[in-house]
């Protein structure tokens, strides 16, 4: 056998190993890349209660008679008295609003029939409270009946003019909530790990839902459900 002859034997069976060493390596990257394929997704909840902090309440009337006049000065007469009784239920000026009345005169409109309508002008007032003081809304709503005695009738509240309960300290429970949602979200994980006997690895992708806020039921309007839902991606290993 010559040296040449011998040469290509070894080159040969070098190229051999190699390829053996090299096809190991990828078929175990292939398993590997796999095993980092594997994850589960779960979702964490948070929710609670709490109380508003705003309460934006308008009170709204309506006036009617035949002499423009003695309509408007009826209106702020009673704009008055409300205002009184609103200071007396410990509102301040700078949280009380009086809005311009809205005064129709039906005899302008198209199809006005003074047979059945008694009075040409009608006029509609509301003075809104926007304040913090939301035990004190919810108390003096209760009084109203107050205004009545004083010839006032108060409109029911419908829904472009019914009284709004805010919650706006969100910023300040949203780290807690973040933290236990995410917290519910790995014990779910870690369950479902256990089940399929496997080992949870790192997060692979996370994603914090939105806080949704809204009435705890509708008698209590002034009490607020909070909730927000993360959604976790994790790894699993064997």
């Amino acid at each position: 056998m010559n040296k040449k002859y011998s040469d290509m034997i070894v080159s040969g069976a070098i190229l051999s190993i190699g390829l053996i060493i090299l096809g190991y390596l990828i078929s175990s990257s292939i398993v590997r890349i796999k095993e980092m394929d594997r994850t589960v997704i779960v979702k964490g909840l948070s929710e609670r209660e709490a109380p508003a902090n705003i309460a934006i309440w308008p009170i709204k009337f309506s006036e009617a008679g035949s002499d423009l006049n003695k309509v408007i000065s009826a209106v702020q007469l009673k704009n008055n008295h409300i205002i009184k009784f609103l200071k007396k239920n410990n509102f301040d000026e700078n949280e009380i609003t009086i809005s311009a009345p809205s005064i129709i005169d039906r005899h302008v409109q198209e199809y006005f029939d003074s047979t059945k309508v008694k009075f040409r002008y009608s006029a509609r007032s509301t003075i809104t409270v926007y304040t913090d003081k939301v035990g004190k809304v919810i108390e003096s709503m209760k009084k109203l009946v107050e205004l009545g005695k004083r010839g006032i009738a108060i409109s029911s509240q419908d829904y472009q003019r019914r009284t709004e309960f805010i919650f706006s300290n969100l910023n300040d429970i949203k780290p807690k909530m973040i933290e236990e949602a995410t917290k519910n979200a790995r014990q779910v994980a870690l369950k479902f790990a256990k089940d399929s006997n496997s080992k949870l690895g790192k997060i692979k992708h996370a994603r914090q839902g939105q806080f949704s806020i809204y009435n705890r039921d509708s008698n209590t309007p002034h009490i607020k459900k909070i909730r927000v839902v993360s959604t976790i991606e994790y790894y699993l290993s064997d």
